[in-house]
């Protein structure tokens, strides 16, 4: 996995200023030293979707999607997969024994996890778009619970209909917080339509003065 300086500034919050010399070397050491104990664990299913009133139900499972929002981003779907990634519970021990002793390093280290695990969910994404493709696909963007309406308490239903405990040692908090924190769980949607497709992750997000918020980027 190579885990971008650029974007691990974007998380530390850098826009262009000059960076200090010892802070990019502090960097540098730490995504080393994340690297050492990161275990990439990735599981997804795919599943045909039918639309009913201003609900989605996924075949096979006891999987409901509510919410506007994410009707909008699978409306012309008639598939979707369900991934789940971390990058295991060493990461989130090691980012906490810092915080206890050198807050920087601990800030400098989440935004290198933050960045390792966007890095490990485009890579499962490509994996999807393959299998897409496979069958005749195009695929949307990913899309995960807490981005717009699409609230946070569909993440024990995902985790419990991909196994996720037993197969990638991945849980969720009764307030539905994953764990371990370097995780994520997100839809990609399977349509038919060719051409340009918008990323609106960021745009559909309800914080519009998110400080890591991107701007609107397009993908085939």
């Amino acid at each position: 996995m190579d885990i971008s300086k650029s974007e691990v500034l974007r998380y530390l919050g850098y826009k262009n200023q000059r960076l200090d010399e010892k802070i990019s070397t502090q960097i540098d050491k730490s995504i080393e030293e994340l690297m050492l104990i990161i275990k990439e664990r990735f599981t997804y299913k795919v599943y045909d979707i039918k639309m009913k009133d201003e609900k989605i139900e996924l075949s096979n499972s006891n999987l409901i999607f509510n919410g506007t929002n994410i009707k909008s981003h699978l409306k012309e779907c008639s598939k979707c997969a369900i991934m789940a990634v971390t990058l295991g519970v060493e990461v989130d021990r090691k980012i906490m024994g810092y915080s206890k002793i050198d807050l920087m390093k601990s800030l400098i280290l989440d935004a290198c996890a933050t960045t390792a695990i966007e890095t490990l969910c485009d890579k499962v994404e490509n994996e999807i778009r393959d299998v897409a493709k496979a069958q005749g696909f195009n695929i949307t963007c990913r899309y995960s619970p807490g981005y717009g309406d699409f609230h946070l308490d569909i993440q024990e239903a995902i985790l419990n209909n991909l196994d996720a405990y037993r197969k990638i040692g991945l849980s969720t908090t009764e307030n539905f917080i994953l764990l371990p924190r370097k995780s994520v769980t997100a839809v990609i949607g399977f349509h038919q339509e060719k051409g340009i497709q918008k990323n609106i992750k960021c745009k559909e997000c309800k914080n519009e003065k998110c400080n890591f918020r991107k701007e609107e980027c397009y993908f085939e």
